[in-house]
C-alpha cells in the first residue's frame, strides 16, 4: 500500500473537525484548565501547553536544523484553555503535512548518512522540539566507548509545574482531561 500524504490529510481534515467541532469535547475542555500566557512563561511551559497560552515559541524557530529556511512559524491560539492546546496540536498536525512538503522539495543533493568513527570525547548540548515540546539531551565523553554523563530534560517533566496551575480550582471531573491536554508521557518522567 503506497503512502499518500494528501489521503493522509484528508483523512485528518475530517477528524480534527468532527474532534473539535464536537459539543460534548467543547463542553469538556472549553474553559477548563486555564493557563494565561503570563503564567506560561512564568512556570516555563513548552510546546503546546505554551503556545495553546498564546507563547509564539517553538524551538524551530531558532537556528534549528533548516526550519528557518523555509519559513517556519509556529502555531498559536490565545484561548489559554485545553480546548486551545488541542486546536494547536491539530492545527500542527497539518503544519507538519506542509513541512514535508517543503523540505522534500528544497532537499539539496548529497549524502544523508554520514557514518560515526571513533568515541566521543567532550560535552554536547542539542534542544529540539518534539510533539509535546522542547526536549534538551546533554551528553559527555572521556574518549571511550561508554559515556561519562547523559541526561535529558523531557517537554513533560518541563510541563508540570504548569498543570499543577491548570488544576488548581478545578473539578475533580475535570482532571483527567486537563492532564491529557499536556499529553504526558509517563515513561518520559520516570528518574
Amino acid at each position: 500500500m503506497a503512502f499518500s500524504l494528501d489521503a493522509l490529510e484528508d483523512e485528518m481534515q475530517e477528524f480534527t473537525k468532527v474532534f473539535l467541532g464536537d459539543y460534548t469535547m467543547k463542553k469538556r475542555l472549553c474553559g477548563k484548565g486555564i493557563l494565561g500566557k503570563e503564567q506560561a512563561h512564568l512556570l516555563g511551559a513548552v510546546g503546546p501547553v505554551a503556545r495553546g497560552s498564546g507563547i509564539p515559541f517553538d524551538v524551530r524557530m531558532t537556528d534549528y536544523l533548516a526550519y528557518q529556511d523555509i519559513g517556519f512559524k509556529p502555531v498559536v491560539s490565545d484561548g489559554c484553555d485545553g480546548y486551545a492546546r488541542c486546536e494547536v496540536r491539530c492545527k500542527e498536525l497539518f503544519q507538519s503535512g506542509e513541512l514535508i512538503r517543503r523540505l522534500i522539495s528544497d532537499m539539496p543533493e548529497g549524502d544523508v548518512a554520514v557514518p560515526v568513527k571513533g568515541n566521543p570525547d567532550g560535552e554536547y548540548f542539542s534542544r529540539s522540539e518534539q510533539p509535546r515540546g522542547e526536549v534538551i539531551h546533554y551528553l559527555r565523553g572521556n574518549g571511550t566507548k561508554n559515556l561519562v554523563q547523559f541526561r535529558v530534560r523531557t517537554p513533560t517533566l518541563t510541563n508540570v509545574p504548569a498543570l499543577v496551575e491548570m488544576l488548581k480550582g478545578c473539578e475533580l471531573a475535570d482532571v483527567p482531561q486537563i492532564v491529557l491536554t499536556i499529553d504526558p508521557c509517563i515513561g518520559c518522567m520516570e528518574r
